[in-house]
């Protein structure tokens, strides 16, 4: 008979396993699936070469997973719980001080006594921040205290781009990092509810995330300017390729003026339909813009062809009757049952055999899912909802009176449009 002595160590022949994994933690996480990778990316390399349209996310797809293969266990913690914590307050900082802007978009290196003085702040403080931003890859060191802008500074230099930072600080981060106390204290069941979620117990407040967003016109503000570029550089579904538009929505019927075509529900500040317009110009029929009034006053430069209305989708919907209804991250926000009610005002306004329901969101993959929808899937676990599969999207529209005509998508790690119609 062997035993161990709690100690580590054993008699006679147990094998003392505690150590054989915490020499894991030195070694390369993946080693076996290095050469595979290496050849994979020399491929998708090539394919870069030759103007393959994805072999860039294909290439970025296999160096993430290369990195992830070598490093140790013991980087991989040091990565989760030191430096992608540290860039963002590096990055935030940044941001305060308008470091991006001074550090300018011309690629000529700038030295830390120079950026000290056009942000006022002490040079030596800089230079700590400086030397963790290039470390990070934020920015690109060129000598001595000396430094010069990456695509991703120059994007940064926009409050559109960099308001994503000051809100996950204010907005997200408390909830998300209560999901595991949350989880715990409900015997880790999946969240349903919209009214008890981390969120709530995060932010130690009884308004939902929405609500409690509305408290703060400057959030408020910054979250409608981070949804607005979610998508940007993504294949959109009103493309060419994606949707077929023409086909789907105006051939074989009649659009009068006065008719509505699409319905943009909870749009925001117009942003899908304001691509729509320019893409597809010449259809026929009326635009209409929904959302809450609040939201609404902030809405600048809209074509003047797009209506506005303001709309509280859980209520009924004004508009009756039109060609198709538009939702784009909207439901993902909800759990199921709340969805129900959102796609009940929706079904009672469609009329039978023409009008359609249009659904822009993600599309978690049973199986290979991709680290922007995993990601998302647990931002949404924070205000009790879930980005969903497709199993899940045909239950959800069945039980609500729908039925989905066909789910379109344009290529791996894009939204997809899930096209409905009344049951």
């Amino acid at each position: 008979m062997t035993y161990s002595n709690g100690n580590g160590s054993s008699n006679g022949s147990v094998k003392d396993t505690t150590t054989d994994v915490e020499a894991l933690a030195i070694s390369s996480n993946l080693p076996d699936t290095v050469p595979d990778l290496l050849q994979t990316i020399s491929s998708h390399g090539k394919d870069l070469l030759a103007k393959d349209a994805e072999a860039r996310l294909k290439l970025l797809e296999a160096t993430r997973s290369l990195t992830y293969a070598l490093e140790t266990p013991r980087e991989a913690i040091l990565r989760h719980c030191w430096s992608e914590p540290t860039s963002h307050a590096a990055i935030e900082t940044g941001i305060d001080i308008h470091l991006f802007s001074a550090l300018g978009i011309d690629d000529k290196p700038k030295t830390v006594a120079e950026l000290a003085e056009a942000t006022s702040v002490d040079p030596i403080l800089l230079a700590r921040l400086m030397k963790h931003l290039a470390a990070m890859g934020i920015i690109t060191e060129t000598g001595y205290n000396e430094y010069c802008p990456t695509g991703f500074s120059k994007v940064l230099t926009l409050e559109r781009y960099n308001d994503a930072f000051p809100l996950k600080n204010r907005r997200y981060i408390k909830g998300i990092m209560a999901i595991p106390a949350f989880l715990k204290k409900n015997n880790y069941q999946n969240p349903t509810s919209s009214t008890d979620t981390a969120f709530h117990m995060g932010h130690a407040t009884d308004l939902g995330f929405f609500e409690h967003l509305q408290q703060d016109p400057l959030m408020a503000r910054q979250f409608n300017n981070h949804m607005s570029v979610y998508a940007e550089g993504q294949v959109r579904w009103m493309e060419p390729g994606f949707y077929p538009v023409q086909e789907q929505l105006v051939d074989g019927i009649t659009i009068g003026e006065d008719d509505v075509l699409l319905v943009d529900i909870g749009g925001s500040f117009g942003h899908d339909l304001s691509y729509f317009r320019r893409k597809w110009p010449g259809l026929p029929g009326r635009l209409v813009l929904q959302d809450l009034p609040e939201v609404l006053v902030s809405v600048e430069n809209l074509h003047p062809s797009i209506e506005v209305i303001g709309h509280d989708f859980f209520t009924e919907q004004p508009v009756k009757g039109a060609r198709a209804y538009y939702m784009h991250y909207i439901l993902h926000d909800w759990p199921d049952e709340l969805c129900r009610k959102i796609l009940a005002n929706t079904v009672a306004a469609m009329q039978p055999g023409y009008s359609k329901l249009l659904v822009n969101e993600n599309l978690v993959l049973d199986t290979g899912a991709c680290w922007e929808n995993t990601t998302t899937d647990m931002v949404m676990m924070e205000i009790g909802s879930s980005e969903r599969t497709e199993r899940q999207w045909h239950a959800l529209m069945e039980s609500a009176g729908l039925k989905i005509v066909k789910i379109w998508t344009a290529q791996r790690n894009v939204e997809s449009l899930i096209e409905c119609e009344l049951a």
